[in-house]
């Protein structure tokens, strides 16, 4: 570990002196604690923080602020041990050219462990990352608080939280995590944004395994209690996992080039090479007309969005609901679509919170909203109800109707009950809404409705089946044709798959100057 410097002199000296002296402070900061504690964080499958902010950010444009600050602390050792960095780096570059904050915790100085002046210098970048209106990425690789330095560390976790949440909606916050990120230090990526993490080496809990097992007698590993596939896949607390840090940090790059900077300024727009008017006969085999058989909606996405790209946004969580970035004729897009693949599409309470706070960043930061439905309505079931249904689908209600931005929904195949009334309806604000030739937008399906409807009729039959199939039939044609819908005005127009592109780009064009006149609140009281 580095200690204190030896300073050649203190008397007056030429300048030349000085700053021969400056570089080698300077080359002692930006080598670290030495070759050994470098080797170590490779052989841990990791890389360095200077390593990582390389990776991240345009080459050469990055500036570093405070590479000189030391801790003061004493007691304990600490006196003997005071590296330059203090264990964080901070400071700001660019991501193709477009300006970013960064700070990273350098696990090789205290373990990346958060003390009164590291957490100062995340407090200061954190300011400026605000003040100056550009997105702020950390890069998590550190042992939670400074035990050594005492209170002082918690109140440092403290200003941070209370920087997460005024950034929140003002700026994106991304929050990487390349290591162990353990106690109230797991709290500050909750409140971020987006957070991304790297299979074997990630690791978020509150409380670690062997606290776990003092207290409740479990046994488990750091990564089966909070490594990055239990957060992208049980827990939905990470957004995003790769398998290795490299391909991470490059996707970290491609999540910033698709968000604005701060939420006065658009989304990036890109030159686009794929035709606005661009047909796609190919979703004319993709649905099925049977409401009853599966598909794969992200083909549907595919076919849509320029380029066939979209970043999809907790993949692997929730995953009877989609949600991803993508663009439409060179603009970004919010899309949410039900996946009929899993759960047939239904909204749950999970696939209900997901989409909510995916609704709430799009709108925060002006980014349109294509809500893609092929709904039956909301998962039926005991575990369902007891958990709070009603709380977190709710959630989802609330954050489309709050939402101010351009938001157009289509119809796929079917939309029935509350969860058609839940994914932007008109009847909740929706600026425009289309329907596919198929579409079925009913309360219920027809076989629950004709049960329900025509249950003594069928009863008293001689023949029950017949008559239910025949009374299914009949609703079909007068409540459930596509048509049923647009004739009363609740769809804006029946449109040809084929043509859709077309017709959200032309619907977008037209939106992009829309301005909505909120009440005069100090903020509203959201379901939780």
């Amino acid at each position: 570990m580095t200690t204190t410097t030896a300073f050649a002199s203190l008397e007056p000296a030429d300048l030349h002196g000085r700053v021969a002296e400056l570089q080698q402070i300077r080359e002692q900061a930006l080598a670290g604690p030495g070759r050994k504690a470098t080797e170590a964080q490779h052989a841990r499958g990791k890389l360095t923080a200077r390593e990582r902010i390389d990776l991240l950010l345009d080459t050469g444009s990055f500036q570093e602020v405070e590479p000189l600050r030391r801790h003061r602390a004493g007691g304990f050792g600490m006196e003997a041990k005071r590296p330059y960095t203090d264990g964080v780096v901070t400071g700001w570059g660019t991501v193709e050219g477009r300006t970013v904050f960064v700070y990273a915790h350098d696990f090789r100085i205290f373990g990346g462990a958060l003390g009164e002046a590291h957490a100062q210098k995340i407090h200061k970048i954190m300011d400026m990352a605000i003040a100056a209106g550009c997105p702020l990425v950390s890069l998590n690789d550190g042992a939670g608080a400074r035990i050594q330095e005492g209170v002082t560390a918690l109140a440092g976790y403290g200003g941070i939280f209370r920087r997460n949440t005024q950034a929140s909606g003002v700026i994106p916050q991304i929050s990487v995590i390349l290591g162990p990120c353990a106690g109230g230090a797991a709290y500050s990526p909750a409140l971020t944004d987006f957070v991304f993490m790297v299979r074997d080496t990630s690791q978020m809990f509150i409380t670690g395994p062997d606290v776990v097992k003092a207290v409740t007698g479990e046994e488990i590993t750091h990564n089966g209690l909070g490594g990055a596939d239990v957060h992208a896949q049980t827990s939905g607390v990470a957004h995003f996992v790769y398998d290795d840090e490299e391909t991470c940090l490059a996707e970290v790059r491609y999540l910033l080039s698709l968000l604005p900077s701060n939420n006065r300024q658009p989304p990036p727009r890109t030159a686009c090479t794929d035709p606005a008017a661009r047909r796609s006969p190919a979703l004319l085999d993709v649905v099925p007309a049977d409401g009853n058989r599966p598909y794969d909606m992200s083909r549907v996405i595919e076919e849509i969005v320029d380029d066939g790209e979209l970043m999809e946004v907790h993949e692997h969580w929730a995953r009877n609901i989609i949600c991803a970035l993508a663009r439409l004729d060179g603009h970004v897009v919010g899309i949410v679509a039900n996946q009929p693949q899993t759960l047939a599409g239904v909204l749950d309470i999970e696939a209900s919170e997901k989409a909510a706070r995916f609704v709430q960043f799009c709108d925060a930061f002006s980014i349109p909203i294509l809500t893609l439905l092929d709904v039956p309505g909301f998962l039926p079931g005991v575990d369902q109800e007891h958990g709070g249904i009603i709380r977190h689908g709710a959630k989802l209600l609330y954050a489309y109707c709050n939402a101010s931005v351009p938001r157009i929904s289509l119809v796929v195949r079917k939309a029935y009950g509350g969860a058609y009334i839940v994914m932007d309806s008109q009847s909740i604000g929706a600026d425009l809404t289309y329907a596919w030739p198929a579409n079925e937008i009913a309360v219920m399906g027809a076989d629950g409705a004709a049960n329900v409807i025509f249950r003594r009729q069928i009863a008293q039959s001689e023949d029950p089946e017949a008559t239910r199939a025949e009374l299914v039939k009949e609703y079909k044609s007068e409540l459930m044709h596509p048509y049923y819908a647009a004739e009363r005005g609740l769809v804006d127009d029946v449109i040809d798959p084929a043509a859709t592109r077309e017709v959200l780009i032309r619907s977008l064009s037209m939106l992009r100057t829309k301005h909505a006149a909120l009440p005069s609140r100090k903020h509203g009281n959201p379901p939780q």
